[in-house]
């Protein structure tokens, strides 16, 4: 069992959702960001004449880390939990893991790292996919944050 899963476990509040499916969704936000920042990383290094072909590719990863590590940290918080932010959060994360993947993927005979990174990306874009309709907004304005975890399912 993942920390993830087990923080998830411990929390002293109902949390509706499946505690299994977001751990799972969580952990390969994490795994994609840090895939993404490695790839990066990766692109800079390969020679400079490569690195003009590489630029968006590298910008694409650094987004999508940032965008993958955000959304974890956004799904991993269910004090005063807001369906509407979170569900936005998930869709720039897919939207992210997406356009990350598809540079990745122009690169990914060339670069093994670029093939990796793709994966993860589309690891968590499809992750987040089936996660995404269990966070339907409810349509209502989100109350004053409380110490439970009063999740609005659609």
């Amino acid at each position: 069992m993942t920390y993830t899963a087990q923080m998830l476990e411990t929390y002293p509040a109902d949390v509706h959702l499946d505690h299994q499916q977001l751990a799972s969704v969580i952990d390969c936000l994490t795994t994609c960001a840090q895939a993404c920042s490695a790839c990066a990383d990766a692109c800079l290094s390969e020679p400079a004449e490569e690195l003009p072909r590489l630029a968006r590719c590298i910008r694409d990863n650094m987004d999508c880390a940032d965008i993958c590590h955000t959304t974890a940290a956004v799904l991993s918080r269910h004090t005063g939990y807001d369906a509407s932010l979170t569900h936005a959060q998930v869709q720039a994360a897919i939207q992210a893991t997406r356009t990350c993947g598809d540079s990745c993927a122009e690169h990914a005979d060339a670069h093994e790292h670029c093939r990796i990174c793709m994966q993860a990306c589309r690891e968590a874009e499809e992750a987040m996919r089936g996660l995404l309709p269990k966070l339907q907004p409810s349509g209502r304005a989100p109350g004053k944050p409380s110490r439970t975890a009063p999740q609005q399912q659609g």
